[in-house]
């Protein structure tokens, strides 16, 4: 009799284990079906703005996509970017994309007057009569935007982190801006000591990051990059070789596409323009001038 019993609880104890394994397998396929649901809902943004991209060249759905906007201090690079941002958080009924947006700041140089000046100036040029108030359209624009400042490489690193949580929970989330990515160069490599690995690693640890957050989550990334100065022991440095990119080999092999802005002289009672051109197998290059209501394509 004692024997038959242990049997009977043996039998379950391995019955109540395998319903649990069932639950467990069961629960993992909800949670995988609920990710793919979210990122099938994600927005495609190969729409963005076509003008910066040669022709079937933009951003596609189910892709890795990062977009580096490489040039000197003054070149428009921000202002495209705030122009960039615009265009998502708008609604579809001004002209906008209505996805949310992440701006990582790591050059404190965001100015939230200049991009809501921007946001409530196409809002009017697009309002229509059916259209509610401005306030409450403008405040629903801004929703669709999370901003975060970052004052280190690590900083940055511990950001990607948790934009992973914000990414899970945000099916709405499609467009990642960081202005800028190398805005901690020069303070990684005096940190780094004389270890050329060490200057590097944090950029790197988040290049890797970055790419597992784009396979898993499809998103877009657009991130400025500032030109630097290259010591030449042959005279002055040619365009071709300032424009080179410089970062490390991880980011590197992350960018997809990568556009350089140039900005012309600026002469008295005119406006300056901005050019910027895709360094791509097929070249495109546009110009664009900066108005208080934004950018605006010639």
């Amino acid at each position: 009799m004692r024997h038959q019993h242990c049997r009977r609880r043996r039998i379950q104890q391995h019955e109540e284990q395998e319903e649990e394994k069932e639950e467990e397998v069961t629960g993992k396929m909800k949670e995988e079906e609920e990710l793919f649901a979210r990122l099938e809902a994600r927005r495609c943004l190969k729409d963005i703005e076509p003008r910066l991209f040669p022709e079937d060249g933009g951003p596609n759905h189910g892709t890795d996509h990062v977009v580096e906007l490489y040039g000197a201090e003054g070149t428009g690079k921000t202002e495209m970017l705030y122009h960039l941002l615009c265009r998502c958080v708008l609604p579809v009924a001004s002209g906008g994309l209505e996805v949310d947006v992440v701006f990582v700041d790591t050059d404190y140089s965001l100015d939230m007057l200049r991009l809501v000046s921007i946001l409530d100036n196409r809002l009017n040029s697009a309002r229509s009569p059916s259209a509610g108030s401005d306030e409450a359209v403008l405040r629903s624009c801004l929703s669709r935007l999370l901003v975060v400042h970052c004052s280190s490489s690590a900083q940055l690193l511990l950001t990607l982190h948790f934009l992973e949580t914000t990414l899970s929970s945000r099916p709405g989330l499609a467009l990642l801006l960081i202005d800028s990515i190398s805005a901690f160069y020069w303070l990684d490599r005096s940190e780094g000591g004389a270890s050329f690995s060490r200057q590097e690693e944090r950029l790197s640890k988040c290049a890797e990051l970055l790419g597992r957050l784009l396979r898993d989550y499809r998103i877009t990334v657009f991130a400025t990059c500032h030109a630097i100065r290259r010591r030449s022991h042959s005279g002055p440095p040619s365009s071709s070789e300032s424009d080179r990119p410089f970062l490390c080999r991880p980011w590197q092999r992350l960018v997809t596409h990568r556009l350089v802005s140039a900005g012309s002289s600026e002469e008295p009672r005119t406006r300056q323009v901005f050019t910027v051109h895709a360094t791509a197998a097929t070249y495109r290059s546009s110009s664009f001038y900066v108005t208080d209501g934004g950018v605006e394509f010639i």
